[in-house]
């Protein structure tokens, strides 16, 4: 497990980029993380580190937002509104749990207790944002590398 420490938010989105760089095909980025804690300024690097050029927004409201155009498709993932298992299962959210691209999940422990049911993608990487004051974040995550 790494440590990151974040002083601010472009911080953050540079850390995204690195992960966007060294990004391949059916990788899943699960972010854990409080309201503000960074999780889309992560997204945002991360798909500057793929190329996409479109403007990178959470997809609170829709669920899912796809980016096309950079090296390869962004899946946005966004589970915060959804409260119970039955409302995970039921969004249909399978297949970007092994995507044709990069998938991230905003509010990963949504999926906790249902990995089971829904399988594990090969390659699953953990990010966790902590707010430690105002600007800065602790950040730990799974070596892409490892």
């Amino acid at each position: 497990m790494a440590t990151f420490i974040s002083h601010s938010p472009a911080d953050t989105a540079a850390l995204g980029e690195k992960f966007g760089r060294a990004a391949a095909r059916g990788l899943v980025l699960a972010l854990r993380g409080d309201l503000g804690a960074g999780k889309t300024q992560f997204v945002k690097g991360l798909a500057r580190g793929l190329g996409v050029s479109s403007r990178v927004h959470s997809p609170t409201f829709t669920l899912v937002n796809e980016y096309a155009g950079g090296r390869l498709p962004l899946f946005h993932l966004d589970l915060y509104r959804l409260e119970t298992a039955e409302q995970v299962l039921s969004a249909g959210i399978e297949e970007f749990l092994e995507p044709d691209g990069v998938a991230v999940i905003e509010w990963a422990e949504r999926l906790a207790g249902l990995a089971a049911g829904l399988g594990r993608p090969g390659r699953w990487v953990e990010v966790n944002l902590e707010i430690v004051s105002e600007l800065e974040r602790k950040i730990t995550y799974d070596d892409l590398g490892a």
